[in-house]
């Protein structure tokens, strides 16, 4: 059992291995990628002096007396002599020189290898336009070094390896209602661009004729947007600072209002009795009106003399009957008048 086992394991750790081993590097690389450069020159003796050098850059590792003296990051160097790149860059492009000399400092063996590596080619979009029985077709994409165009009609290549991203067509061509089709690569990459057959298809970014917004011009209805957009945001801001004025007015007023009555407040605790020398406003307050005094009785220095009290009339005499004396009048209690003489009796 353990026996299967050891086999089971062998057998996983021998296809991870050869899973992990990087690629020879051919001459044309896809950046990113991991490879390797082998040394033609077989590494036999452990103890032989190997030196990479990068002639177009700084690069450098060196192999001695069976393990690697100096380095550079991003390479490594296998017991063969082998130099491998971990990710290649486009700055590792160039010329590779190597050189192996014995235990002696003989050189054994000399050379150059060379890489270029290229960036992946970008995505490409077919654009169609139709003016004056002319067709234009244009081939969209971000331009990088070392790329190349080919054109092509119903998947035959028209048109190969050409820096030209434009196709003249004519509107009879055009009628033969067949697919052209371009395409944008390198050496190590390649991007096939989207196929059109008429002025009525559309691509992806591509499109036929003016550009239209609802059905009318698009830079007329872009402009028509934009004025309607700057009036409302001139409308939103003078109605924002109306509010804002309108806020402030409003606090001012409870701000006076509570000092008119703090004030207030104050002056009777002091006095007993306030009055604001301002409005809720802060507007002075009208004078109080003055009552006019009243004249003053000048006071009597001299006492009135008290009125004489009247002595009752005698009694009539008993004896005297033939003439009775006048009965006494009552006293009339209504104030005399002024030219009227008091009231006498009769003698």
């Amino acid at each position: 059992m353990s026996c299967q086992y050891s086999l089971v394991f062998v057998f996983l750790f021998g296809f991870t291995t050869a899973l992990t081993v990087a690629e020879i590097c051919k001459t044309d690389l896809l950046e990113g990628m991991s490879c390797t450069i082998k040394l033609p020159t077989k590494n036999a003796d452990k103890s032989n002096d190997i030196t990479w050098t990068h002639l177009s850059g700084d690069a450098l590792i060196q192999w001695k007396n069976g393990k690697i003296k100096k380095s550079t990051p991003g390479l490594t160097m296998k017991d063969d002599g082998s130099l491998t790149f971990e990710s290649v860059s486009l700055k590792n492009t160039g010329k590779y020189r190597y050189t192996v000399y014995n235990s002696d400092g003989t050189e054994i063996d000399a050379g150059v290898e060379e890489i270029r590596v290229y960036a992946k080619a970008p995505k490409t979009t077919l654009k169609i336009d139709c003016k004056d029985g002319k067709v234009t077709l244009t081939c969209n994409f971000e331009v990088h070094p070392n790329l190349t165009v080919s054109w092509y009609k119903e998947k035959e290549n028209i048109k190969q390896n050409e820096n030209n991203q434009i196709l003249l067509l004519t509107s009879d061509q055009l009628k033969e209602k067949k697919p052209y089709s371009c395409s944008v690569g390198n050496p190590a990459s390649t991007e096939q661009s989207n196929s059109v057959t008429s002025c009525s298809d559309t691509g992806p970014g591509g499109d036929s004729g003016p550009r239209k917004l609802f059905g009318f011009d698009f830079w007329i209805m872009v402009s028509i947007l934009a004025g309607g957009g700057s009036l409302l945001l001139l409308l939103i801001c003078v109605l924002v600072i109306c509010a804002c004025r309108s806020c402030k007015t409003q606090r001012q007023h409870e701000q006076d209002e509570d000092e008119l009555r703090l004030r207030i407040f104050q002056d009777e605790g002091q006095n007993g009795t306030a009055r604001s020398k301002h409005t809720a406003r802060g507007q002075p307050a009208p004078p109080i009106p003055q009552e006019e005094p009243s004249p003053q009785i000048p006071a009597q220095t001299q006492t009135q003399p008290k009125a004489q009290t009247r002595g009752r009339p005698p009694p009539p005499p008993e004896d005297d009957d033939e003439n009775p004396p006048p009965l006494p009048r009552p006293r009339n209690k209504q104030h005399r008048k002024r030219h009227e003489e008091p009231y006498r009796p009769m003698e």
